[in-house]
């Protein structure tokens, strides 16, 4: 008898964790509390881009594995999918994933497993369970685990099978169930823990990366002084066996790696001590973007003071990373609203949305032949053989 799975959140991670159980025999029933989700996912369509996702979900949808609404219902399994941002002054902001907790608690009955995927600070599973327990649920009698997700967006439907998965549950029971679960698709290893374990080896993981990324913004920013190219430097110092410099941007976006350490900084702090490096590795990735404005504003005042008409700039990319349309926490969509909110003249282009609420999405083409200033902000693969002529060229992400 297959498994009836209930799954929390259609976003980024949610529907394509959705859309593979569906595919794998399990009746899916997918929540988000956007209507106009449910209805595309319904349609078989998708609202994120994804490689192989629309083959997923349209796949499901058709066989009648996967179904998506607006409310929780009975299953075996739930998995919390939520955003985990954060309040002002960087303050960990779990309200999502406490409303997906009270929303499925009056189906959560003995011997169900729920699973918190989103990326949280530690306790949160705890909170979980408290929360569950306030709302009438025997929670000794459920059983309650932390995965989070470690998936690269691009490469999504892959790497939720073939990726090891690290899985703490608030008793050994819980754990030891979720594992048997995720074995049941996952063919990469399935790692035991506890819950607070599992929390914080997802923070460490994405602040171990911004760490590096911040080694390699502050030396962008060192070479620019110094008048050295630093994508060379970088090519001829990774030719050391030991060495890997990561590559420089115009600062960290997406939903984790510019806020989990966060999480681990607010958490030192409440404990009266520091998280020193993992706090300074932000600040540096933060100021990288700042930075970059100034690159940009600098740049355009130079070209009207020697043209006598103001410049014409296209920021080249919006998303957090090459080849997506997410957006979220993007230092390139920061970037672009920052320039436009003081007064540049501004094409913004983004090859991977059509629109944008807040201004007009310009094609690359058409962007090229119409500025004097080009700010290449995101690597996308439509942008590595363009013939850009002889305009002024800023690389924040080594596209040249």
């Amino acid at each position: 008898m297959s498994k009836k799975v209930c799954v929390i959140g259609l976003g980024y991670i949610g529907l394509p964790t959705a859309a593979l159980l569906a595919n794998r025999n399990c009746d899916v029933h997918g929540v988000d509390v956007v209507q106009s989700t449910v209805d595309t996912i319904n349609k078989g369509k998708i609202h994120i881009v994804e490689p192989e996702l629309d083959t997923f979900v349209k796949a499901a949808v058709n066989s009648g594995k996967l179904k998506a609404d607006t409310k929780p219902t009975e299953a075996d399994i739930f998995i919390i999918a939520v955003p985990t941002p954060f309040h002002e002054g960087y303050v960990p902001n779990i309200d999502y994933v406490v409303s997906a907790t009270k929303a499925i608690a009056p189906y959560v009955k003995e011997g169900n497993i729920v699973i918190l995927e989103s990326t949280s600070p530690v306790g949160t599973t705890d909170k979980v369970e408290e929360v569950l327990k306030e709302n009438g649920v025997d929670t000794s009698k459920v059983y309650i685990a932390h995965c989070p997700e470690r998936v690269l967006p691009g490469q999504i439907m892959r790497e939720l099978v073939e990726n090891d998965r690290i899985v703490g549950g608030t008793t050994p029971e819980a754990t030891q169930k979720t594992v048997e679960f995720y074995k049941t698709f996952v063919s990469g290893e399935v790692l035991s823990t506890t819950a607070r374990t599992a929390e914080m080896a997802k923070l460490t993981e994405n602040s171990f990366r911004d760490v590096n990324i911040a080694f390699a913004n502050e030396l962008s920013m060192l070479c620019d002084t110094f008048d050295i190219d630093v994508w060379e430097l970088i090519s001829l110092t990774n030719r050391h066996p030991r060495v890997n410099v990561l590559q420089p941007g115009a600062g960290v976006g997406g939903h984790c790696i510019a806020v989990d350490p966060w999480f681990i900084v607010h958490a030192a702090k409440e404990a009266k001590t520091e998280a020193k490096i993992i706090k300074t590795a932000r600040e540096v990735n933060t100021y990288k973007t700042e930075w970059a404005i100034e690159k940009i504003k600098n740049a355009a005042l130079e070209f009207e003071n020697k043209n006598g008409r103001k410049a014409k700039v296209a920021c080249m990319g919006l998303a957090f990373k090459p080849d997506i349309d997410d957006l979220r926490e993007s230092p390139a969509l920061y970037i672009t609203k920052r320039l436009l909110s003081e007064g540049v003249d501004v094409l913004a282009v983004e090859p991977n949305i059509k629109t944008h609420n807040e201004f007009e999405i310009v094609e690359y083409a058409k962007a090229i032949e119409e500025v004097d200033i080009i700010s290449f902000l995101v690597a996308h693969k439509e942008f590595k053989e363009l013939d850009i002529g002889n305009k002024i060229v800023l690389d924040f992400c080594g596209i040249k």
